[in-house]
């Protein structure tokens, strides 16, 4: 794999370190990615998503969902022994794991539910009005627009 060096990108830009920080954990990630739990995710409306993973044997106890700087954090952990029990076939993985999801800006965990092996997380983004599109009326030539103007004379 190559190795890229971002420093000078950092140096010559400001308020673009989010996208060089994405490229530095996308180029340091190992090329093989957990696979364990499997996972779906689908957008269920223009502006809202779903995570659904497959955490079969885990209950809803076992399970913990954390958003924290800019990530959404799902680990599960099983406290049970299972020292007395003696399995002939186990095909059922029940092993500690953490899944991280980052987040994109404006978007938030509206909740998360668990039933049937699944957990889902419901997901939404929230423009900021700022960021809206606005419509600007368009005034005609015999109206007027009213200017903020300062008078010199009151500032001085």
């Amino acid at each position: 794999m190559r190795n890229f060096d971002l420093a000078p990108l950092y140096r010559a830009t400001v308020g673009f370190d989010q996208i060089a920080d994405l490229l530095d954990r996308v180029m340091a990630s190992d090329v093989t990615q957990p696979t364990y739990p499997p996972y779906n995710i689908e957008k269920t409306a223009d502006d809202a998503y779903r995570i659904s993973i497959a955490v079969a044997g885990f209950g809803a106890d076992d399970l913990s969902v954390e958003v924290k700087d800019g990530a959404l954090v799902v680990s599960a952990a099983k406290a049970e022994d299972d020292s007395h029990r003696r399995y002939l076939h186990r095909g059922i993985a029940t092993r500690a794991f953490e899944r991280r999801f980052q987040l994109a800006d404006h978007v938030r965990v509206t909740g998360a539910s668990h039933a049937d092996g699944m957990l889902h997380i419901d997901l939404e983004r929230e423009m900021p009005e700022a960021l809206k599109p606005r419509r600007i009326s368009i005034a005609s030539g015999d109206q007027s627009v009213a200017k903020d103007v300062v008078d010199a004379e009151k500032v001085n």
